[in-house]
């Protein structure tokens, strides 16, 4: 039997929900592990994520940080050079430089000290003021996502959680008709819009909800976090089966 991937999100998400929501979600993965590849799509980077890694019972197969632009696999959670390649060639070496000779003329935004990655990292908190920036940083040649009412990130331009997914998906010979995510946050949208299947858990924000009209591989779960996971989850692992 091939397996079934599950790439999800971590905060609010496979981390959310009641203490029995996720005891239940991680005992049910526990049981079903060999059946399972297990991969956490995180706007955290890898050293962020630490406390995570130490403290859950399950330790993934594969990571996509930093919001989509670091990927890391197998036990050491290595770089994987395939993808490295790919997402080296994403990120120019003066695109730092560039983005953040924009960013001057934008004091609102709180620059985050220690970021991960490829890409840059602010704080947000007067929406029309991190628009403006973003207007101003687009033709640059990134992306700009603003998430969580207050995460303000520049990407590289086709690169986020969703894409790297899929590059991840290919590049490692697993099969997207068995692949399930799972988020809460705008910075999840990318992951539903690959078309693969999905679950929306019941705590997820607002705006979120409104992106996700139309979208029919998307599960909007009436569960919260970790509960809503393992409902998708279950009814997708066994439906596929079959």
């Amino acid at each position: 039997m091939r397996k079934t991937i599950l790439a999800t999100d971590l905060d609010g998400t496979f981390l959310g929900g009641s203490d029995a929501q996720r005891a239940a979600l991680y005992d049910w993965i526990g049981a079903h592990r060999e059946e399972i590849v297990l991969i956490y799509a995180s706007g955290r980077s890898l050293t962020a994520m630490q406390d995570v890694l130490d403290d859950l019972p399950l330790q993934p197969d594969h990571i996509i940080a930093d919001v989509g632009t670091s990927f890391y696999s197998g036990p050491q959670y290595l770089p994987h050079a395939g993808m490295e390649a790919w997402l080296d060639q994403a990120w120019a070496s003066d695109a730092r430089e560039r983005i953040h000779a924009v960013l001057r003329e934008h004091a609102h935004l709180q620059v985050q000290p220690t970021v991960e990655g490829r890409r840059i990292s602010c704080f947000y908190s007067d929406e029309s003021l991190a628009l403006a920036a973003r207007d101003a940083i687009l033709p640059l040649g990134f992306d700009v996502l603003l998430s969580a009412d207050i995460y303000f990130d520049v990407l590289p331009r086709g690169v986020q959680k969703g894409p790297t997914l899929l590059r991840t998906l290919q590049a490692l010979n697993l099969p997207p008709e068995r692949t399930l995510v799972a988020g809460d946050t705008l910075n999840d949208l990318s992951l539903f819009q690959t078309g693969l299947a999905g679950v929306a858990v019941a705590n997820r924000e607002p705006l979120l909800t409104q992106a996700l009209s139309g979208m029919a591989n998307v599960h909007q779960s009436a569960l919260e976090g970790a509960g809503g996971v393992l409902e998708a989850l279950q009814r997708f692992h066994e439906g596929e089966k079959k």
